[in-house]
């Protein structure tokens, strides 16, 4: 099983001039603990966490520096080091220093890298441009749909409707912003959802029913509305 099989291709991003205030409202919103930063065309330039922007709270209290790190630090970096903690936009205060992964990274290489590195999840990128990431969660998932079979005399009728079902017994039938088309047996969901834990459900119950494997996301995160 490879990145391109597991990973949420609904990503949440961010660009460079996010200001602070907005990055925390959409991490509480979106209920996520980080979010990309990419600019114009995907290209991926960083990531903020939680901790990036915990960070400033620490910065703003006086928080005290190594003496140590003061002693051996050049002028760069103790411009960096400001920008970190005071910075009021993405490209400030976003950390650059970001492991990623290829589509056809196995999730045995991905499992090593996160705990070598001590990060929760890895962006996937094509030719230097985001095009998913791969979360904990996600990895949680494909040791679930591993057991699940590709349904054996199931015809692509059948596997839609089984499918909807599914939706409709969890409570998150997302028609008809989330369109279904079963060819051959594959799955393949497009449309808008309004988080990428939605989408990833809807993924892992269309797995269930057409087995691993079998089901291509197309989905987008549904843009926030603007208020005032």
């Amino acid at each position: 099983m490879q990145a391109r099989d597991i990973m949420t291709t609904a990503v949440v991003t961010v660009g460079p001039e996010t200001s602070v205030e907005q990055l925390a409202k959409l991490l509480l919103e979106r209920r996520i603990s980080a979010v990309p930063v990419v600019e114009e065309g995907g290209r991926l330039l960083g990531i903020v966490s939680e901790g990036d922007l915990i960070h400033q709270l620490g910065s703003e209290r006086g928080g005290k520096r190594s003496w140590l790190r003061d002693l051996v630090a050049s002028s760069n970096l103790r411009a960096h080091d400001y920008l970190r903690g005071h910075g009021r936009a993405a490209r400030e205060v976003m950390t650059t220093d970001v492991a990623t992964v290829a589509e056809t990274t196995t999730v045995a290489e991905i499992v090593d890298l996160l705990e070598r590195r001590r990060i929760k999840r890895v962006p996937v990128v094509k030719d230097g441009s985001l095009v998913g990431i791969v979360s904990r969660s996600d990895l949680l998932r494909a040791l679930l749909v591993q057991a699940a079979p590709a349904p054996e005399g199931l015809s692509d009728a059948t596997i839609h409707d089984r499918v909807i079902a599914r939706f409709k017994q969890a409570g998150l039938d997302p028609r008809p912003y989330v369109n279904v088309v079963v060819s051959e047996g594959k799955v393949e969901l497009s449309g808008l959802v309004r988080s990428g834990h939605e989408g990833a459900a809807l993924a892992l119950m269309a797995e269930e029913v057409a087995g691993r494997g079998r089901v291509e996301t197309r989905l987008r995160i549904a843009p926030v509305r603007q208020e005032g």
